[in-house]
Formats: C-alpha cells, sequence, structure tokens
C-alpha cells in the first residue's frame, strides 16, 4: 500500500472532522459536488464499516501499527494514530478502512491511549463495549457462530433451572430469581446484551433490571430461541389480557398492549407468544383494542409487526450472547503479555 492512499485518507479525515466527524458524511459528500469518485467511494466505506474498540498494540513498524481488537477479537493494521504507540499499549477509538480487502485502516485521530500497566482498566472497558454493544463483537464471524453456540446452551442451562424458556415475575423479585441462576453458573464467562446484564472483570454475569422497570408491578423473561434473552415490562397485565379478551375493555389493559406495538425497545416476541398462547382470543383482544372489526391475527398479525416494529426486520438476526475473547479475559484477570 503506498503513501498516497494514507496521504488522501489524511485528507479527507481532516475534511471530515472540520465537517462534523463520521456522522457528517453525507453533508460533506453532498456540499462537495467535485469530490473525486474514489475519494467519495472511501467516505461511503467509513460511514459503512468504520470499527470502534479497544485495541493492544502488537507490533509498530514503517508507520504502521498492529493491533488486536479487545472487542471483536481481530486483527488491524493501522496508520494515522494520533500520537505514536509502543508494543503493550492500547488504544480506543475507531478505525476506517483504507482498502476494500481490510488490510489497512485509517485510525479516525481522536484516540484514548493507555499504558501497559492499565491493562486491567483497558480490559473493563473492552468488557463494558461488548457487553453495551454486542454487534461490535459480531463483526467477527466467528464470534457469531460461538454466540449462537453460547447462546443455545445458555437456554438450555435457563430452561433446566426455571423450567421454562418464560417467566413471569414479580419485578422486586426479577433481580434475585435472575442471580441465583448466574451464581450456579459462576464459570459462563459470557456477555449478553447489556441492557440486562452485566459483566465482571472475570466474566461472571449478573442480572440488570432496565431502567424504569422497578414502577411495574410484573416484569417477563423469555428466552428465545432466536431473539435470545427478552425482558419485558408488566408482562404479567398483558398475558392477563389475552386470558380474558373482556379486559380490552379495560383502559389499563389496553394501554399495556398499546406500549408494547408503540415501543421501539420490545421486539415482536411477547405479542407472538400472546397470539400462540391464545389462539382463540388473539383476534378478540387486537380487534378492541386497534379499533378494528376486521383484524385477524392469521391473516393481519405479521404485517402489523412489520409496520409497528420495522427496526426488528432491517437486519439479519443476531445471538443474544456476544462471547468475550480469551484475550480480554486474561487481562481483566491481571495476566500479562
Amino acid at each position: 500500500m503506498g503513501p498516497e492512499l494514507i496521504d488522501r485518507g489524511v485528507a479527507l479525515r481532516r475534511a471530515l472532522t472540520q465537517a462534523g466527524g463520521l456522522t457528517a458524511i453525507g453533508r460533506l459528500t453532498a456540499a462537495r459536488a467535485g469530490l473525486a469518485r474514489a475519494d467519495r467511494e472511501m467516505l461511503l466505506r467509513w460511514a459503512d464499516d468504520a470499527v470502534r474498540g479497544v485495541f493492544e498494540v502488537r507490533a509498530a513498524a514503517d508507520g504502521a501499527v498492529t493491533m488486536l481488537n479487545l472487542v471483536d477479537d481481530l486483527s488491524y493494521r493501522g496508520y494515522g494514530l494520533a500520537r505514536p504507540a509502543s508494543p503493550g499499549s492500547f488504544v480506543a477509538g475507531t478505525l476506517l478502512p483504507l482498502t476494500d480487502d481490510d488490510e489497512a485502516w485509517l485510525a479516525s485521530g481522536a484516540e484514548t491511549f493507555y499504558p501497559s500497566t492499565d491493562s486491567r482498566q483497558v480490559a473493563r472497558l473492552a468488557i463494558d463495549m461488548a457487553t453495551r454493544e454486542p454487534d461490535l463483537v459480531f463483526r467477527n464471524p466467528e464470534k457469531v457462530k460461538q454466540g449462537w453456540e453460547h447462546m443455545r446452551r445458555d437456554r438450555e442451562e435457563f430452561l433446566a433451572f426455571f423450567g421454562s424458556d418464560e417467566l413471569v415475575l414479580p419485578t422486586v423479585e426479577a433481580e434475585g430469581r435472575l442471580n441465583a441462576y448466574y451464581r450456579r453458573r459462576r464459570d459462563a464467562a459470557l456477555a449478553a446484551r447489556g441492557r440486562h446484564r452485566a459483566v465482571s472483570d472475570t466474566g461472571e454475569t449478573t442480572f440488570v433490571m432496565p431502567e424504569g422497570f422497578f414502577e411495574f408491578d410484573t416484569v417477563g423473561i423469555i428466552y428465545d430461541e432466536l431473539d435470545g434473552f427478552v425482558v419485558v415490562p408488566e408482562y404479567g397485565m398483558l398475558r392477563a389480557l389475552f386470558a380474558n379478551p373482556e379486559l380490552a375493555g379495560d383502559r389499563e389493559h389496553a394501554n399495556v398492549l398499546r406500549a408494547y406495538l408503540r415501543e421501539d425497545t420490545i421486539p415482536p416476541l411477547p405479542l407472538r407468544r400472546m397470539a400462540a398462547a391464545f389462539p382463540a382470543h388473539a383476534d378478540a383482544v387486537f380487534r378492541r383494542v386497534l379499533g378494528n372489526r376486521n383484524f385477524t391475527w392469521s391473516q393481519h398479525g405479521e404485517s402489523l409487526l412489520r409496520k409497528r416494529k420495522p427496526g426488528y426486520y432491517q437486519s439479519e438476526p443476531l445471538p443474544g450472547v456476544a462471547v468475550l475473547s480469551d484475550r480480554v479475559l486474561e487481562l481483566a484477570r491481571g495476566g500479562g503479555s
């Protein structure tokens, strides 16, 4: 790879920084009508394929730095760091693709640097990132495969412990019940969707109630084969509504269903489960709450979910468990190089 490509990338990075950063790529390409086609294509790759992570520097030579991303467990050859980094140190930041084959990357220029002595702090940062945003881990196809395998085993353990893949619990009891399950599985070094789980420095998992849920009487815990570990509010009231369609005339019960349809954070899964559990009642409930006398779940259910939950259908499903790399766990436990 020649220096002219790096220079071109650095010039584009400078222009993008002045325009407002990665979120300004659309504005920059629109404002520069004379932008060279190659530069426009590079910017579009940056919009689609930028990699955020926490990187361990493995080697540095001839202006290039070879780094292991502790989040996705992939190696990157990077250029243009804000300052030199020596092997054994760490860099947190974003890499921008310089080539189509992922062989060369340009640092965004806003990196944070850590010495080798901060390895445990850096590992905690990488674990938090993987937990909050597991999609970052799944850039690595091997991690996707591992995630499905671990989720399948995790779900089997959940079923064995609770006797079901679906729970309705008083909200005040949910954390205790779930953490009793996790205490039994202390050796499970798994980071899952961070909205519901936290991971310690050693990889131990604990359940964390989503913010605002304690204002609800019940919480639903569903461990689905495809959607993974799902936590939803007021699931007891939703089940009561479908068990007794007469409750559709009660404003409080009807509003629970409306919230399930409205909220982006709630996937289609709970409503599909209700329709499957109470097939004789689903049509009556939806007709009353939606005000549509012609609604039938079999004919209109899927189109309703696609209309109300468009984000859910925009990408292929990914495992609900993101497996941490051996290296980040080693660093978290105080292991060295």
